[in-house]
């Protein structure tokens, strides 16, 4: 990895930007620029979230790293055209947050998709012969609707992974859990109505969450610079960020790719 460092780190301020789907790639970048974080000793980092959520774990995972983080650093996060679900899960292991008052944010909640092609597949003839060791091996199989049952373990496992968002917002926001309920339920709301709410600090830009950030550890806004960490473009992602219409498309293709590695797994994600 290469950053492009001063001699001083003590009078910069670090920053990590968070786009897109978050999934296994983002988690591992993330931490890695976390570490790098701790050991160049910046005295703030600048969170910028730019994304619709994504998978449960890769979220909390980089939600507690950026807690440890905040033991020994300020970590300031900007809200950018989307913070939702996930991205808003990572958000509260900031100490404070600037969001434009465009942007859309919330979606706090949990969703896990399965897909039934039984009538397709009797269409054309096909079926599958499941051995299995319990009677819940094959829950959410494509080949079948789920049994009562089955959608009681599911609906028990969501509202779980749900308590611990709820939760962690409100720890994160200092508000009472039956608050969060009232504007947890899935509705998305614009970074104006996030500031009402108190899920966010501030309405500004990323550059006033940079000056904030600056003030926040003693140092000059004016003369204050940010270092973006982060992993070196590969060539066909250099090529890319030059063709605007190239770059559509392969996000397109990493949507579909996520969609298709994530079916049956519970979601911090906002759906647009």
């Amino acid at each position: 990895m290469i950053w492009p460092f001063k001699p001083s780190t003590t009078k910069q301020i670090a920053r990590i930007e968070i786009t897109g789907v978050i999934a296994a790639e983002t988690r591992k970048n993330v931490l890695k620029a976390i570490e790098t974080i701790k050991d160049k000793k910046f005295p703030a980092l600048l969170l910028r979230i730019d994304s619709p959520g994504g998978t449960v774990a890769d979220s909390q995972e980089i939600y507690y790293a950026l807690k440890e983080l905040g033991e020994k650093v300020k970590i300031i996060a900007s809200f950018g055209n989307i913070s939702a679900s996930g991205g808003v899960y990572i958000g509260m292991g900031a100490h404070k947050i600037v969001a434009n008052p465009g942007t859309i944010t919330g979606s706090i909640g949990v969703i896990l998709r399965g897909n039934n092609l039984e009538r397709l597949l009797d269409k054309i003839g096909v079926s599958f012969k499941t051995i299995k060791s319990g009677p819940y091996k094959d829950i959410l199989s494509f080949d079948r609707d789920l049994t009562q049952e089955e959608e009681n373990i599911l609906q028990e496992l969501i509202d779980t992974s749900y308590q611990q968002f709820v939760e962690t917002v409100s720890q994160g926001r200092k508000l009472d859990v039956e608050t969060v309920k009232t504007f947890a339920d899935g509705r998305i709301f614009t970074g104006q109505q996030a500031l009402e709410l108190g899920v966010v600090d501030r309405l500004g830009t990323e550059e006033s969450a940079r000056r904030w950030a600056a003030e926040l550890v003693g140092l000059n806004p004016d003369k204050t610079e940010c270092y973006t960490i982060e992993e070196p473009k590969s060539l066909i992602n250099r090529i890319l960020s030059k063709n605007q219409s190239k770059s559509t498309i392969k996000s397109s293709i990493d949507w579909i790719q996520f969609e298709l590695a994530t079916v049956g797994q519970p979601l911090w994600l906002y759906r647009p």
